[in-house]
This record gives structure tokens, C-alpha cells and sequence, in this order.
């Protein structure tokens, strides 16, 4: 089943107003916290089925959004990285998703996902080349670097002089 081309997802982050605008609405944000590397974020997923608890580290120099979903279920991955250029403006952060994707199970494998939606929305002309071309590139250098740090999301941000931390969310919630 072909992907269907769609428009780059922008998402907006309100840090004072502590809110989440992502294409299907506006989310309250309980943590938004800034790090020397970036941005903070944290907040439930109210009514998901899969997803009960959200948090990711916006990182505007290595073009990446690191998330870390707590499942309703078992875990079925450790990290979800998208490709995106990230904006600090201050209170507002914005964050323009490349399409590209990477899902990591630490320290055992990393892949690349949603090439396809890449491709298709380029080929409707939705992303310019020079965009679509930078996303592969990013996504191609966090593939190769992770490989080398043995599929070990930590080990090779500390190649890039960035330590991130994680709150452990299922064991605050029970």
C-alpha cells in the first residue's frame, strides 16, 4: 500500500502557555525544561491507545527529536528519532518534521522509516530538495553513528558531547 505525500508536519511548543501544538490539536505539557543541548518535553497521552506517556529532547544542532514513549503495553522500542529542523525562539519552539525517522532498540539495531513518505511528498514538490536531501543526510549520519556505538542511543550522543536524561514514568505512575 502506497504512502500517500503529505505536507511537513510543523509542531509549535509554547513554553510559557505550556502547551503542545501538533497537527490534531493542542496538548497541555506538564515539564518543559531548557538543557544545554536543546529543549525538554514532557507530557501524557490522554486517551491513546498504545501511548500513555510521552518525552523528548528537541536538539536543533543534530537536527533530531529523541523521544521516549511510556507504552500502555509492552515496550516496542527504547527511542524514536525524527528527523527535524528545530527553531528556538525563545518561549516558542518550532519543530519542522523531515518525514525520516529512526526507531531504536538499544543496543541491539537501528532503522530508517518512513523513506516513502520522504520520496512522495519531494516528488509532489511538498519539501524542496535541498530540505529532503538534509534530512537523508541526518538521518544517514545518526544511522552510521548509532551502528558504531553499538545501537547505543547514549553512548553515541556522548561522541557528540550531549548527555540527556529520561524520568522513569511507568514506575512514577503506578
Amino acid at each position: 500500500m502506497a504512502t500517500l505525500a503529505h505536507p511537513v508536519k510543523v509542531e509549535r511548543h509554547d513554553v510559557p502557555g505550556r502547551q503542545h501544538h501538533t497537527n490534531t490539536g493542542v496538548r497541555p505539557v506538564h515539564t518543559y525544561h531548557r538543557t544545554p543541548h536543546g529543549l525538554y518535553v514532557a507530557r501524557t497521552f490522554a486517551g491513546h491507545p498504545r501511548i500513555r506517556h510521552w518525552q523528548a529532547h528537541l536538539l536543533p544542532e543534530l537536527n533530531l527529536v529523541a523521544c521516549r514513549y511510556d507504552f500502555h503495553g509492552r515496550r516496542e522500542h527504547d527511542y524514536y528519532l525524527d528527523v527535524a529542523t528545530i527553531t528556538d525562539a525563545g518561549d516558542v519552539w518550532e519543530v519542522r518534521d523531515l518525514y525520516l525517522d529512526l526507531i531504536v532498540h538499544d543496543g541491539l539495531m537501528a532503522e530508517i522509516v518512513d523513506t516513502d513518505e520522504l520520496v512522495a511528498s519531494r516528488a509532489e514538490g511538498l519539501i524542496g530538495e535541498g530540505e529532503a536531501l538534509r534530512a537523508v543526510q541526518v538521518a544517514h549520519d545518526t544511522l552510521s553513528g548509532l551502528a558504531r556505538a553499538r545501537y547505543s542511543l547514549n553512548d553515541w550522543l556522548a561522541t557528540r558531547g550531549v548527555r540527556l536524561h529520561w524520568h522513569e514514568w511507568s514506575l512514577l505512575s503506578r
